[in-house]
């Protein structure tokens, strides 16, 4: 074959092509609509996620984990009162309520370098299942950081870590919250990674670690992609659209061979 002709693409199949990916293709059809296996996959994993918007967040029981790997708690909570409240006023998920602020304040917490913030989200059933395993592959990666109390937060949103970790005296916050379920990924955990935290902040000021999930990043990546994010925030002085991961080429570049 001469060299300036490039060789044809492999064409997969359909069926080949399900197999690389959860999303919807190939469902076929039936006359003008759904064949009904594939109506009956679609209304059963949208029933997952609701359920999952709905589910309740196991305060307690990530409190007791923490508290066994040795991990001070706080609990608090956003100005929402009921989860209805929280679906429809995304603002007040961004601001902590009265007692929550008080709670804070009153810790006279000497300057940390991290804070720690676990919020349930728009999936509290992601942060039930995935938050405390990732804290504890994460907190080795940290080692040397003077790490602050981990806040429990719930009626979470993600803005809501940054009025914490301003309270707290954090220089950076990383923030563990349940992301919006999707049709194939009901209980998928991000991380939010945000340098000098104060109220105000917008997304450009953070970096997120995403899809953490069973099918998607397990917790020792993601781990290493937050602590990598965390040490160079910290170090360089940015985080947010300055702060680009790298946390593979590094990898790539210690691989064998």
């Amino acid at each position: 074959m001469p060299d300036d002709i490039a060789p044809r693409p492999l064409r997969r199949t359909v069926a080949e092509l399900k197999t690389l990916t959860p999303a919807r293709v190939g469902l076929g059809r039936a006359g003008a609509s759904l064949p009904t296996q594939a109506l009956l996959d679609f209304t059963l994993d949208h029933a997952r996620a609701r359920d999952a918007v709905h589910s309740a967040f196991e305060i307690e029981p990530i409190a007791a984990a923490l508290a066994a790997l040795g991990l001070e708690t706080l609990s608090v909570s956003s100005q929402v009162s009921a989860r209805a409240e929280y679906l429809k006023r995304p603002d007040l998920g961004r601001k902590l309520d009265a007692d929550s602020q008080s709670v804070l304040a009153a810790q006279d917490a000497a300057p940390c370098d991290i804070v720690l913030v676990i919020g349930d989200g728009l999936s509290p059933a992601a942060v039930n299942a995935h938050a405390v395993a990732l804290v504890k592959t994460l907190l080795p990666r940290l080692d040397g950081l003077r790490i602050g109390p981990v806040v429990i937060a719930s009626g979470a949103r993600v803005a809501l870590g940054d009025e914490i970790g301003d309270l707290l005296k954090a220089r950076m916050t990383v923030l563990l919250i349940g992301e919006r379920p999707g049709l194939s990924a009901p209980h998928s955990l991000g991380a939010y990674i945000t340098l000098a935290p104060k109220p105000g902040l917008t997304d450009e000021s953070r970096n997120c670690v995403s899809n953490i999930q069973s099918a998607g990043l397990s917790s020792e990546e993601a781990a290493t992609k937050i602590a990598w994010l965390a040490r160079e925030g910290l170090s360089r002085g940015v985080t947010g659209v300055a702060l680009k991961d790298e946390s593979g080429l590094r990898a790539v570049a210690i691989a064998p061979g």
